[in-house]
């Protein structure tokens, strides 16, 4: 099993950025993450119109849903290279494996509900990712293919099934309902996400091979899932605004639309959890386009960062240490007050944006590896740590 190990610590500036992101790091995922962290910001506190693919000030609304999504995605490839790469988990390290994922998702859902105890309008997704670590537990030998068809059924298939349960139920809730079912970040569809990106880690994602295969993956599944979105904003089943030619909509835990459609009816229930495509509405159109634009920004990443590796390398930082810097851009909004109060909406999102660079490239060349990845780091192997009494076998650490 490849054991991933702790970053070196640069003498100057000019060995770090001669030697950060080279393997065993994979620079391209270290972009990618830093583009989520990044994506997630502008999504709690940046404005933007609707997206209009032909006007360009509406992009920065591309940030909305896809970068939580991008964020799951590459969870799931961590996770793989965390336990094997592609060889997968070695049998003998299984036992050891399972007690640092457990170490880990634990203190990443301790970090997640002490920053929701900050009373921030942003929800929260750490909780969730800290729940994933242990949730994939039963999976870490399943071969890729394995993987990918778990995380087809639970796109294709979970949506539907889902959102028939909550009309034959009346809608039911409670904190356990929300969590898997219903809620913001709901584990039965995030699922698909993190299976994916393991099956992807588990494929040689370093090689350029596997990342034009999974650019072509990626545009395929936008142009299936968003061509679903469509097809419902169309015909009234759940569109940019969810809106029928009356006028008349309901918000539920999928999708928002019509509620001459979906009201107490069963098949609407159906064909919403199919046509759901907006941000966070869990429908099949939403995990197949937006998780096919996680693939693609992926695949541009790991592309992208050899020949420009220089100009990237800031982001790379910032990639390296998500937890970091996701838990300093709560901790900066709760602190100063988010949008409305220093600054407006967009220049929060930009000085949010520099000051995350700065400070995780700084840290990177002077310091090393994240405090709160090294904490996760450190809780992680101390869970896994054999007892004196017992014979000692040295447990692979788990690295982000």
């Amino acid at each position: 099993m490849t054991i991933a190990r702790t970053p070196p610590q640069w003498s100057n500036p000019t060995e770090w950025f001669h030697d950060f992101g080279r393997a065993p790091r994979i620079l391209g995922l270290d972009v990618a993450r830093g583009l989520a962290i990044l994506g997630m910001a502008g999504a709690h506190i940046g404005v933007s119109a609707p997206f209009d693919p032909f006007e360009p000030s509406t992009w920065g609304d591309l940030v909305n849903g896809r970068s939580s999504i991008l964020f799951a995605v590459l969870a799931g490839v961590s996770i793989a290279l965390m336990t094997g790469r592609s060889a997968g988990p070695d049998p003998a390290r299984v036992p050891s494996i399972r007690l640092q994922l457990v170490g880990r998702g634990a203190v990443i859902f301790l970090i997640g509900l002490a920053l929701e105890l900050l009373n921030t309008p942003i929800a929260v997704i750490l909780t969730l990712y800290g729940l994933l670590y242990v949730a994939v537990i039963p999976f870490l030998r399943w071969a890729p293919w394995k993987l990918l068809l778990a995380a087809a059924v639970l796109a294709l298939a979970g949506p539907a099934l889902l959102a028939l349960v909550a009309v034959l139920a009346l809608h039911p809730s409670g904190p356990g309902i929300g969590l898997v079912l219903y809620g913001s970040y709901p584990i039965t569809v995030w699922l698909a996400f993190v299976f994916g990106g393991m099956a992807l880690g588990r494929l040689h994602v370093e090689r350029l091979e596997t990342a034009a295969g999974a650019l072509a993956v990626g545009l395929g599944l936008m142009v299936v899932g968003y061509g679903l979105g469509l097809v419902g904003a169309l015909a009234g089943l759940g569109g940019a605004d969810g809106a029928s030619g009356s006028g008349t909509a309901i918000s539920t835990g999928w999708s928002t639309y019509p509620a001459a459609v979906a009201d107490g009816d069963p098949v609407g229930a159906v064909l919403a959890g199919v046509f759901g495509v907006d941000a966070h509405s869990g429908g099949t159109a939403e995990i197949l386009g937006s998780g096919g634009f996680a693939l693609v920004v992926i695949a541009l990443c790991l592309l992208l960062s050899r020949p420009l590796r220089w100009v990237l390398l800031p982001l790379g930082a910032l990639g390296s240490m998500p937890l970091t810097a996701y838990t300093a851009h709560v901790l900066s909004t709760a602190l100063i007050g988010g949008p409305g109060g220093f600054f407006t909406s967009n220049e929060f999102w930009a000085a949010t944006v520099i000051m995350l660079l700065l400070a995780t490239s700084l840290w990177s060349i002077f310091v090393g590896r994240g405090p709160l990845e090294r904490l996760v780091g450190t809780a992680a192997t101390a869970m896994a740590t054999a007892p004196a009494a017992l014979p000692a076998t040295s447990a692979p650490r788990l690295d982000a």
